[in-house]
């Protein structure tokens, strides 16, 4: 049974190796890693018991990429964020507006590369799009307000604790988002 349903079984043992049943060798956590990024679809089940345990690779391949690399993806005050969630009444909802989330930044990335190569060619910007962070960078603060917003609608009261200067300020903080958006897309558009 190399596959299920299109998807490479990879079986994990107890010594921690994996097997990668579509290829019939032993892969890494970083072979794994070079998987998703191709966009293969794979679980992993142990050995033993047949139960699927992708999601805490997926995990653990997450934690050696933050701690190989240096440069983390997830900042301490998303995971603190994250953590407070379990046993709350948000754990339901959470995984869900993640998944939208990061589905629509994808699609935002997409689009901005599109924009790009149309305003400068195939280069090697467009192609790897080191330069615009900054825009990302909008679009992530952009993506984290709309996530605080979702949460107060569920908490409604978690919003009534903020003193009134502290809204003021994330107010003013989103209209100068907003308008440095409309800023980048009009020069963007203007190329």
């Amino acid at each position: 049974m190399a596959k299920a349903d299109g998807e490479i079984v990879i079986k994990k043992y107890a010594n921690r190796r994996l097997y990668n049943t579509g290829t019939s060798t032993y892969v890494t956590l970083e072979d794994l890693a070079k998987m998703v990024k191709k966009g293969e679809e794979f679980t992993v089940q142990d050995a033993k018991s047949g139960e699927d345990i992708t999601h805490s690779v997926l995990t653990q391949i997450i934690f050696e990429q933050e701690s190989k690399t240096g440069n983390t993806l997830l900042p301490i005050s998303f995971l603190r964020q994250l953590i407070s969630y379990y046993g709350d009444q948000m754990q339901m909802v959470v995984p869900s507006f993640l998944e939208h989330s990061m589905k629509a930044f994808t699609e935002q990335q997409v689009q901005m590369r599109e924009q790009m190569t149309k305003a400068f060619g195939e280069t090697p910007l467009t192609k790897n799009l080191q330069a615009p962070i900054q825009l990302m960078e909008e679009q992530v603060k952009r993506n984290t307000e709309m996530f605080h917003q979702a949460m107060q609608m569920f908490s409604p009261f978690l919003g009534a604790q903020q003193p009134k200067e502290t809204k003021k300020a994330e107010a003013k903080d989103i209209d100068e988002l907003k308008e440095q958006l409309r800023t980048l897309q009009n020069k963007l558009d203007n190329l």
